[in-house]
């Protein structure tokens, strides 16, 4: 395996306190199904998508529609066409309706990594062995651009996938209004990195 094995059940992280600590452990295709397996998955892997202290508060209630801009308004009455927002890339971005919760906001950006890094995507089943596993805390401004990422999980091995991994964040970035969503404004990702440094985000691997 490349990635660091527990040495036994007590060794596995349990919760955000021991992905913060750094506590390191394996993750495989395997570990998506079946059995104890199941029991990684679903509360492993929940636990760091959305189980941090804070991140998710009031992430279940619907939000009300999003109020028009000035500019969109202006130019509804004007007939005039608006620009889209332009993304890390250059390329512009479709707009979109605010996100109801960070559940889906989460899954947006997920998506919005894929598409402005498709260099380093892989698509398909998570391989195994995996590479590397880091896990990222991103806050955001409010318009959702990218104010800080923290490390919550540094992989024993290929450390670069980090930097990989926080770029990635940066180039993809923005990923849309937050104004209308429970602070604190921030969400986490896990990266199940191959032997290529390619990367798939956890939250669309489900």
């Amino acid at each position: 395996m490349h990635c660091i094995e527990p040495q036994n059940d007590d060794d596995m992280p349990g919760d955000a306190a021991d992905v913060a600590a750094g506590a390191a452990w394996c993750i495989s295709p395997g570990a998506w199904r079946g059995g104890w397996a199941t029991t990684v998955s679903v509360t492993l892997m929940a636990g760091l998508v959305t189980g941090l202290p804070g991140m998710l508060t009031g992430c279940s209630t619907p939000l009300p529609a999003a109020v028009p801009s000035t500019e969109a308004a202006e130019a509804a009455r004007s007939g005039k066409a608006v620009d889209a927002p332009v993304v890390g890339n250059g390329s512009p971005a479709a707009p979109l309706p605010p996100a109801r919760n960070w559940d889906e906001y989460r899954e947006r950006a997920a998506r919005r990594l894929v598409e402005a890094n498709p260099e380093r995507i892989y698509h398909g089943a998570v391989p195994e062995p995996l590479l590397a596993i880091p896990v990222l805390e991103i806050e955001l401004k409010a318009d959702g651009q990218v104010a800080h990422i923290k490390v919550l999980r540094q992989p024993s091995q290929a450390r670069d996938t980090v930097k990989i991994a926080m770029d990635a964040v940066y180039k993809a970035a923005p990923y849309g209004d937050v104004r209308k969503l429970p602070k604190p404004w921030k969400f986490t990702e896990v990266f199940l990195f191959n032997e290529d440094r390619q990367f798939k985000p956890r939250t669309l691997d489900q």
